[in-house]
């Protein structure tokens, strides 16, 4: 266990605490996408209000850890790369909010040939971020076993990645009956979607990045 984990309770306990809202928000987003193409947009309509909510308090939380790291001196040698770590993974809140909350503004119309496809894409989006906060929670107890978990983001990334071009293929080059500006609007959507996988990704490189800083 890390040795600050080991001193502060407190801090402990408000990572732990953060890293909850990050994965109710995600599973937030997933439902969210689901109830979206299912045209149940009252269960969406309150995704997106939890969601806003999980915002605000992930950003309460994530100040209080950055300062008990700063003001107190905690791990002074690795403090930074902590708050940058933190800092992505509140990003993930802040993606989930944005892509909903362009769902519900431009309420894109999702030909019902493209359902699954998007089912499929939000699913592999969505295992990306399930496998990386896990991986994040561990950093901080038990270092040595982020690598395996971090190799399962890598895996759903690629996977989502190559599903959500196969999805814009098929959109630019099969739906010949859409105009241009319509396969344009799908695009931009599928590569929302696909953003949380990018981000969890990121996230997922730092990690094995500082599991190699604090063996050092």
């Amino acid at each position: 266990m890390i040795k600050i984990l080991k001193r502060s309770k407190k801090v402990a306990f408000n990572i732990d605490e953060f890293f909850d809202k990050i994965e109710t928000a995600s599973l937030n987003f997933s439902s969210g996408i689901a109830y979206y193409l299912r045209n149940d947009l009252d269960q969406f309509s309150q995704n997106l209000q939890t969601l806003n909510q999980l915002e605000k308090e992930a950003d309460a939380i994530q100040r209080k850890i950055e300062n008990d790291f700063y003001q107190h001196a905690l791990m002074p040698n690795y403090a930074g790369d902590i708050v940058l770590l933190l800092e992505n993974a509140d990003d993930l809140i802040d993606i989930a909010n944005n892509v909903l909350t362009q769902f519900d503004v431009e309420n894109p119309h999702i030909p019902q040939s493209l359902q699954n496809d998007f089912i499929e894409l939000n699913n592999l989006a969505s295992n990306s971020v399930k496998d990386v906060i896990p991986a994040a929670r561990i950093f901080f107890t038990s270092p040595n076993e982020v690598k395996d978990r971090v190799q399962k983001v890598l895996f759903y990334n690629r996977e989502c990645t190559a599903y959500g071009n196969k999805t814009k293929k098929k959109i630019f080059q099969e739906m010949n009956s859409l105009q241009l500006a319509e396969k344009v609007h799908l695009r931009y959507f599928v590569n929302n979607i696909e953003s949380m996988s990018d981000k969890a990704k990121i996230l997922a490189h730092q990690l094995s990045s500082l599991v190699i800083k604090i063996k050092m």
